[in-house]
């Protein structure tokens, strides 16, 4: 639909699809107002000021205004993509990077093991194959070397035409360009498992996890899940990870301002109550209190469920509507330490601290009958490495503390609907004990909690069995299979987010609303 079309377009979110959905719209000249329930951008990448207490029974007993926290997503990958957003409205290359401020995370991770070793991967294929030659000998670094360039060459098979790509109808599965890549992609190995692929370039089993936990995020085991997915750490390890100064949260508010600077209205504290159908198409959106913004398009970034309820009808038929399988969940935990006490631990801004399981881990989230982790694995996040002036602080007993966070995966609602409201304390008690024993130590006594998320707080929040990683990149639900970005019986309602193609994380969520856009202006 061409902009003197289509001059209105309302979003639903202000979330990154959202937001980038509306600078490409902006750019090419639609009036775009975007609607946000909470009081600030982007989502659930975002950075809050917690205050932390002293710990009595895992209750938070009070305590003065801590350093920053990342609360929501914290492993930035592929920030040209933002760049690119940017540049939809006008904003020079050199600016975006500027408003950005990004910070190189270096190493990309460092991975604890329940035998007491550590292994470190530096930023980059050079340094990280070094690296693995001094730690584990020269043959295991030119094993990872020979891995990055079967990343890169993954990446490119697989990227444009998979990824950031809509398929507007069948038969484009199988145009010349899907099947040559496609092509590519099993020449590549890309339908073997993601863990014998690894393991053909890598012996050691310890860093077999370390390129291929991303798993996690796909939401099936390694051994099951296709190579395909070694994608995910082409994007993070592969490509490197970044960390905006003052928070992951500036992304939002930097689409945010150059949104606003084009002329484009962000209204925020502005629930949707509804999207108003007529004739066999979306008219507007009403909002709480009962305002209507006439629309000639919508998208709506929020869950697909969700988009039913605003629309008042069931999901559409089909098993990408309504068979739609989930990826694990996390419990996260979000507080200070001393950094007389962190200065002891071992690690990195991102640090993952591997239990002796590994098959079993992935059983017990993603299995029929879903269970904590008997043996857990978890991802710590301190970004006072990256970010020391924003991340550290002085308490009110003027003892300089760190911002800490803890991710633990659980199974999510539908696959084991616990009682977190009894279980919560007593298992984050547990975990800090766990990473106690495994060199963290005074993290089970000494770190205040400020905030605890578990599944509860992710259906709360709207999500689908109570996960942030949304559905499962299973090969029924992958790339063009995903849930579609166009709502079958509306052609002028759109989808954008974790909820619809590509995926999950902040790259495919960047990528699915400019895709959703492109939807937008040539319906």
């Amino acid at each position: 639909m061409s902009p003197h079309r289509t001059r209105r377009v309302v979003v639903i979110g202000a979330g990154l699809s959202g937001l980038t959905a509306a600078l490409r719209l902006r750019g090419a000249g639609c009036q775009v107002t975007v609607v946000e329930r909470e009081d600030v951008p982007g989502g659930l990448v975002r950075t809050e000021t917690l205050t932390p207490g002293p710990l009595s029974g895992g209750i938070l007993t009070g305590g003065g205004p801590g350093p920053l926290c990342d609360t929501g997503a914290t492993v930035l990958t592929m920030p040209e993509l933002i760049v690119e957003a940017l540049g939809e409205v006008g904003v020079a290359p050199d600016e975006a990077w500027r408003r950005l401020d990004l910070v190189p995370v270096d190493p990309t991770y460092v991975a604890t093991f329940a035998d007491g070793t550590e292994l470190t991967l530096p930023r980059g294929a050079a340094a990280a194959g070094d690296a693995v030659s001094a730690q584990l000998g020269g043959r295991e670094g030119a094993g990872v070397r020979r891995l990055f360039g079967w990343l890169g060459d993954l990446y490119d098979a697989e990227f444009d035409t998979f990824i950031d790509r809509n398929f507007h109808r069948p038969s484009d599965l199988a145009d010349r360009r899907t099947l040559t890549d496609a092509a590519a992609l099993i020449r590549l190995g890309g339908l073997t498992s993601m863990s014998s692929k690894v393991a053909s370039f890598i012996d050691d089993e310890r860093l077999q996890r370390m390129f291929s936990f991303q798993a996690l995020y796909a939401g099936v085991p390694p051994q099951r899940a296709a190579a395909i997915y070694e994608v995910i750490a082409q994007m993070d390890i592969g490509r490197g990870l970044s960390h905006p100064r003052g928070g992951i949260g500036r992304i939002g508010a930097v689409l945010a301002d150059a949104l606003v600077n084009s002329g484009g209205r962000l209204r925020l504290r502005t629930a949707a109550t509804r999207i108003v159908r007529e004739g066999g198409l979306v008219r507007g959106v009403t909002v709480a209190g009962g305002e209507r913004l006439p629309a000639d398009a919508v998208i709506a970034t929020v869950p697909p469920p969700a988009v039913a309820d605003l629309l008042g009808r069931p999901l559409p038929r089909g098993p990408r509507w309504r068979g739609v399988r989930y990826s694990p969940s996390a419990v996260v935990v979000h507080g200070t330490a001393p950094r007389a006490m962190t200065a002891g631990w071992p690690g990195h801004h991102h640090t993952i601290s591997f239990g002796a399981a590994w098959a079993e881990t992935f059983d017990d989230l993603i299995g029929k009958s879903g269970r904590l982790m008997r043996d857990p694995s978890f991802l710590i996040t301190r970004p006072a490495f990256s970010d020391p002036d924003r991340y550290i602080a002085a308490d009110a007993d003027s003892v300089l503390v760190e911002a800490v966070s803890v991710l633990a995966p659980c199974p999510n609602l539908h696959t084991a609907d616990l009682a977190w409201e009894s279980i919560t304390d007593p298992y984050v008690t547990e975990c800090l004990r766990t990473l106690e024993s495994r060199g963290f130590h005074g993290i089970a006594g000494g770190l205040r909690i400020a905030r605890v998320d578990t599944p509860r707080t992710w259906a709360s929040a709207g999500l689908p069995a109570g996960t942030p990683f949304g559905a499962a990149h299973t090969l029924t639900q992958t790339g063009p299979l995903r849930t579609p970005n166009r709502w079958p019986s509306l052609p002028n309602l759109f989808l954008a987010g974790a909820g619809t193609i590509p995926g999950v994380g902040i790259p495919p969520v960047l990528i699915s609303g400019r895709l959703a856009a492109a939807r937008v202006l040539g319906s």
